[in-house]
């Protein structure tokens, strides 16, 4: 008989184990289950392990620490003759100050706590300083001209040294190192007004505006926020139905700040006087040469066809301007795939726990790259909120289902509370990444990943370890429900989770090239590689379980699903090539207009939709900071990613040798390579700018006819 009772555990425990992976595995239950407070620790770890920053007031000393380092660093490049240690002692200055300098940066947006926030920003703008006085430094740039000029010296060097060291040369040449003394001056000034002028307009994007309360109908003044006789908009509510509402949103929230305006006006005009001041023509020529923008005449055919199909579902709706109006593309674009398709995103959530995706991604990751998720107990003071996640990877080999059995004879569910890990088969640990995913009162509504501390081989032989973070705005678990997403919040965590792999992935020499330290149109390659797993039914299949019942998504939603998405893509990705274009007008020569004039006319030529009187969209263009003349890389990067999705994975998207490829070809490098090698060598050929605009083209997929349901 006890043998019998052991057999039907056994026997138990197995399909409990079996439909765990899925779902409820110790990955998946870190992310499925609320969190639960521990007992506080004797000692504050501070933030991300940093001693210093167990209060705000840690940010000055960790900033002082660094500052002591940058000038012992300073002095030892400036003395020493050239060779790989140059370039080794950039790096290590390059690294002290971007250890304080990309935390205080993520800090400075997320943490709840004013005081770290603030002290935080204080510190990006110390260090950020700092860095644009190195940059002009001629003592520290002429070291490097020891080493370049020296082709003995060269000739010894790898190519990846040698990359890093014209890499760290040319932010001297762009800050204008060439220049005199009092010109040199005037360009450390011009950045550092800079810095103050992306904080003013960063902030002012995303403040709402108000108006009188009377001046809205009636009946739609509960749709905003309303502070005493005034409604605040904060938003363009571009999904709601209410017609009137939408066009209320957009008028309001992207009226003109006179401010803001100028604001605008001086950070264009600053980047400007920069750039020429240094020797280019313009920002533009300054940032990069060429864009996608330039080509956009195939997918603009291809709009006309989505803005017809809008115009047509807005005569269904009997409103009083038949014509689709900016603040009707999202939302006519929904209501359209929702009738061609009947997507409704509750139909899909249940099957989507968080717990569920994090096993999915582990479960491709393993078979892609060899690589799988672990979770790690964070200790005190390390965390900014509690229901942030910590994952990590170690030495290890996964426990055979035999082992876990064993394990399982004196408690059967004892593997739900075990910790897992992101581990490599053979390399061991990689890194870190902290999961800070799910909303709260005063988060940012942005997804996005942050590099806290960048991979880098040490002088002792020891790899530091990159640490990063991704932020998300997913529903917390409540109770026994766990943490459910829509379709798109599925995309958007595999998209952010691609660049986390980015990070983790990359063994560079030097933290300067590391992961997503590279070209900025070569940056989102990995993440919309992601997109691409996230929409196929192999690789949602083997995850993708009701979270109640068991059972598995219906492969007919999720092609359902993909036919939706090319529904008015076309009119999507025209949007993009406005913006991109706007961005490079807005940073060539200087028109001596307005950037109000400049947008009616850039929006008149690229997008398809008339501009409304009286708004200002550019007002509410964060990327025009953190861009800069580079906003048509998003276009370049989906371009790439799609032709390494089609060349290389759609065939088999679990393939161990092309997964071998991809890493080796491209996330290994970083920035330490040109991204035209890093493609070439994935794609096995040299790609033209119109190979990438027939790669855009081929995803918008003309021919989208409604499933018969």
């Amino acid at each position: 008989m006890r043998c019998s009772r052991l057999l039907l555990q056994r026997s138990n425990a197995l399909a409990l184990y079996r439909r765990s992976v899925n779902t409820w595995s110790a990955v998946g239950a870190a992310f499925n289950v609320q969190h639960q407070r521990l007992e506080p620790l004797q000692k504050n770890v501070g933030l991300f392990g940093v001693p210093e920053l167990s209060g705000p007031a840690g940010f000055q000393m960790a900033q002082h620490q660094a500052l002591r380092e940058a000038e012992f660093l300073v002095h030892k490049a400036c003395t020493h003759p050239p060779g790989a240690v140059t370039v080794e002692t950039f790096d290590q200055l390059s690294d002290s100050l971007c250890r304080v300098a990309d935390l205080a940066d993520f800090i400075k947006v997320a943490h709840p706590d004013a005081a770290f926030r603030e002290a935080a920003e204080r510190t990006c703008v110390e260090i950020g300083t700092l860095v644009e006085i190195l940059n002009t430094n001629v003592d520290l740039c002429q070291s490097l001209k020891n080493l370049l000029g020296n082709e003995a010296v060269l000739a010894t060097l790898d190519s990846d040294t040698r990359r890093v060291a014209e890499l760290f040369m040319f932010d001297f040449e762009i800050s204008g190192i060439h220049l005199d003394e009092s010109k040199r001056s005037k360009a450390v000034a011009l950045n550092v007004k800079l810095l103050d002028l992306y904080h003013e307009f960063l902030s002012g994007s995303q403040l709402p505006n108000a108006i009188d309360k009377q001046v809205l109908p009636e009946h739609i003044r509960h749709c905003f926020s309303i502070d005493g006789n005034r409604v605040q908009i904060g938003g363009l509510h571009a999904d709601s139905p209410n017609e009137l509402v939408r066009e209320a949103a957009y008028k309001i929230f992207l009226y003109p700040n006179t401010s803001l305006l100028l604001c605008l006006d001086e950070l264009l005009a600053c980047r400007h006087e920069l750039a020429t001041l240094v020797g280019y023509e313009s920002f533009a020529h300054r940032a990069l040469k060429g864009t996608m923008a330039k080509t956009p005449g195939k997918i603009i055919r291809a709009t006309s066809r989505d803005f017809k199909m809008m115009k047509e579902m807005k005569k269904k709706a009997h409103t009083t301007n038949p014509e689709v109006m900016p603040w009707d593309h999202a939302y006519l674009s929904s209501a359209i795939r929702t009738e061609m398709f009947n997507i409704d995103p509750s139909v899909y959530s249940p099957y989507f726990s968080l717990g569920a995706c994090m096993e999915g991604l582990n479960r491709l990751f393993m078979q892609l790259l060899g690589v799988y998720f672990q979770a790690e107990q964070p200790k005190m003071g390390e965390l900014w909120s509690e229901d942030v996640r910590k994952l990590f990877s170690r030495p290890a080999l996964r426990r055979s289902l035999t082992d876990v059995l064993k394990q399982m004879d004196s408690c059967i569910y004892c593997f739900l509370c075990c910790q897992q890990a992101v581990v490599h088969e053979t390399e061991g640990l990689l890194g870190y990444i902290y999961c800070d995913f799910f909303r709260r009162p005063d988060k940012p509504h942005q997804d996005c990943h942050f590099t806290i501390r960048g991979g880098r081989l040490r002088e002792d032989g020891v790899y530091q370890l990159p640490v990063v973070v991704l932020m998300l705005s997913l529903p917390p678990p409540s109770g026994r429900t766990p943490s459910l997403l829509t379709p798109s919040m599925v995309e958007n965590l595999f998209h952010e989770i691609g660049h986390a792999m980015h990070s983790m992935l990359g063994r560079t020499h030097y933290q300067h090239v590391t992961g997503t330290r590279c070209s900025t149109d070569f940056a989102e390659v990995p993440s919309i590689l992601m997109e691409y797993f996230a929409s196929d039914y192999r690789v949602l299949s083997q995850f993708a379980q009701h979270y109640q019942t068991g059972e598995p998504l219906p492969e007919n939603l999720v092609s359902r699903l993909c036919e939706s998405k090319r529904v008015c893509s076309a009119a999507d990705t025209q949007l993009q090539i406005f913006y991109a274009a706007l961005d490079q007008v807005y940073h060539g020569k200087p028109q001596y207009r307005s950037t109000t004039d400049i947008l009616r006319e850039v929006q008149e030529k690229f997008y398809g939709l008339p501009y409304v009187h009286d708004t200002a969209w550019q007002l509410r263009f964060s990327h025009l900071v953190g861009y800069g003349a580079k906003y048509y890389s998003y276009l370049m990067s989906r371009a790439i990613a799609s032709m390494v999705w089609r060349q290389c994975f759609l065939q088999d998207p679990f393939s161990r040798v092309m997964g071998e490829r991809y890493r080796r070809e491209m996330l290994a490098h970083g920035g330490s390579k040109e991204p035209v090698l890093m493609v070439q060598g994935m794609l096995q050929k040299t790609p033209t700018i119109e190979d990438f605009v027939d790669a855009l083209v081929l995803d918008l997929n003309a021919n989208v006819k409604s499933p018969a349901l």
